[in-house]
């Protein structure tokens, strides 16, 4: 008997990393991924080796169903190790998992809602071969074939994310024809980012079938449109049992550098979306506030009516790397929360 596992990964691409995926042959099926063989590929050719010491290691990590293929094949996403053993400089996840473990004590959780727009050919989805389609507003959360488009590959993606058992929370249709939402979580750091990337690389794969692409692009379009995020939910056990403990996660967001520490780490483009227009603050501003989608940080109005819950940190790119958003959060809200004494 054998069976087919996916195993996906990271690159090394700059500055935006893409993702990458080959077919290995497996001759038994595993109940776990820590049964499943490490493997290797050409580092040369994703920009993450030089020709002359191309080799690079595939490492399991997460493992769920193959909804494409089916029967008992698999998807894995795999870290990036150089031969010795030791992480690549790519693997951003084996920097999250250090901060996870030390604030594990805290029991973070996130939820992330990923935007992106799909395209035929060089059109969003929905854009007339000549000009633009009518102003943006209508669009969200829209019905009717007059304002949605790609409806059919939503669909078939949401079904594929469950299927492979992903935490996938929510759809919907954007502000933008052709833009759309999913969410996944709420769920710990790694978890959330791990499921994360397996969600993009079923995206990209459920549009290939549909003849469109799909783009993490955070300004697809220039001029008067919304641009694409990946708005960051946010909490901690002492967040979820007190306000006191939001305030001190948003001031601590805040603090110093952190702003412009976080801002450069959010994606690439970042300062062609926040712009202070379109639901954005400015990239180089910070500001929190209840209800607020213009402000860098949101306290939904629930939290500040029960007291308790969760923040969303509103600047992350929709191209954002789900490991280094986490691990930014993660560190800057748990260390404040320490040293407030809120844990």
């Amino acid at each position: 008997m054998t069976f087919k596992a996916e195993y996906i990964w990271i690159d090394g691409t700059a500055p935006t990393a893409k993702l990458r995926s080959k077919t290995k042959i497996l001759t038994a099926p595993v109940s776990g991924v820590a049964e499943l063989p490490i493997w290797g590929f050409d580092g040369s050719s994703t920009n993450q080796a030089e020709g002359h010491a191309s080799d690079c290691v595939l490492k399991p990590v997460f493992s769920c169903p193959d909804p494409i293929r089916g029967g008992d094949d698999i998807l894995v996403l795999c870290e990036v190790l150089n031969t010795d053993m030791t992480p690549h400089v790519s693997n951003t996840r084996a920097q999250l998992t250090e901060v996870a473990e030390k604030f594990a004590a805290q029991e973070p959780i996130f939820g992330i809602e990923q935007e992106y727009t799909f395209f035929d050919g060089s059109r969003p989805l929905g854009f007339p071969e000549n000009g633009f389609p009518a102003a943006q507003g209508g669009y969200y959360c829209g019905v009717g074939a007059d304002e949605i488009f790609g409806r059919d590959v939503v669909e078939a993606h949401l079904e594929n994310c469950l299927k492979a058992g992903l935490g996938i929370s929510g759809i919907n249709a954007e502000v933008m024809p052709g833009q759309w939402e999913f969410q996944v979580g709420p769920l710990a750091p790694l978890e959330v980012a791990d499921q994360l990337w397996i969600a993009r690389w079923l995206l990209y794969r459920t549009a290939e079938d549909f003849n469109v692409s799909a783009t993490l692009d955070p300004k697809p379009v220039k001029g008067d449109w919304n641009g694409a995020g990946a708005h960051t939910n946010f909490s901690t056990k002492a967040m979820r049992e007190g306000y006191d403990a939001i305030i001190t996660a948003c001031e601590a967001l805040g603090e110093g550098s952190k702003p412009l520490d976080h801002v450069k780490n959010y994606g690439a483009g970042i300062d062609d979306r926040l712009t202070g227009l379109h639901e954005t603050a400015p990239w180089n501003e910070y500001s929190y506030g209840v209800s607020n989608r213009g402000a860098s940080v949101r306290i939904p109005w629930q939290v500040e009516k029960d007291g308790k819950g969760y923040i969303e940190d509103r600047r992350p790119n929709a191209n954002v790397d789900p490991y280094v958003v986490t691990r930014l959060i993660v560190d800057t809200c748990c260390t404040g929360l320490e040293k407030a004494g809120q844990v």
